[in-house]
């Protein structure tokens, strides 16, 4: 699983994710991104799940590169817990994906394979999202 190794603070405020993505846009690494077209937090489960779909569909060919990592820590108090008392213990971690971002990057199979494994890996991830493979228009 993706965690970090260390971080600042302990615990985060929730905040909202508003606005395009001021970075991580433009494919950088392969031929091929899937990005988001809503705001959405996605754990590491999630970003894993996406990942395993993409592998298998490739049949382990290609190149894959991973755009997200999770590092703000999601809190959450337990079920039947009254109200004050602090803030409760980090659930998970999650990372903010703001419109636009690139999730998964893929290089050296067809566009059609590479299509098909992104929106398979899609279906697995909350949100909205659509394939990209125009990279001219980000150089």
């Amino acid at each position: 699983m993706f965690i970090p190794k260390k971080t600042k603070y302990r615990k985060a405020f929730k905040g909202r994710i508003h606005g395009d993505a001021k970075g991580g846009f433009g494919i950088a690494f392969g031929s091929y991104a899937l990005k988001a077209l809503r705001p959405v937090r996605l754990s590491p489960r999630q970003i894993e799940a996406g990942r395993k779909c993409i592998t298998r569909t490739l049949k382990r060919t290609g190149k894959i590169w991973i755009r997200v990592f999770p590092s703000i820590p999601v809190s959450k108090k337990p079920a039947d817990v009254r109200m004050g008392k602090g803030k409760g213990s980090v659930e998970y971690w999650a990372f903010r994906v703001h419109p636009g971002h690139a999730i998964f990057e893929i290089s050296d199979v067809p566009r059609e394979l590479a299509k098909l494994a992104l929106l398979k890996a899609a279906a697995k991830l909350p949100g909205v999202y659509f394939f990209d493979d125009d990279k001219d228009k980000y150089e």
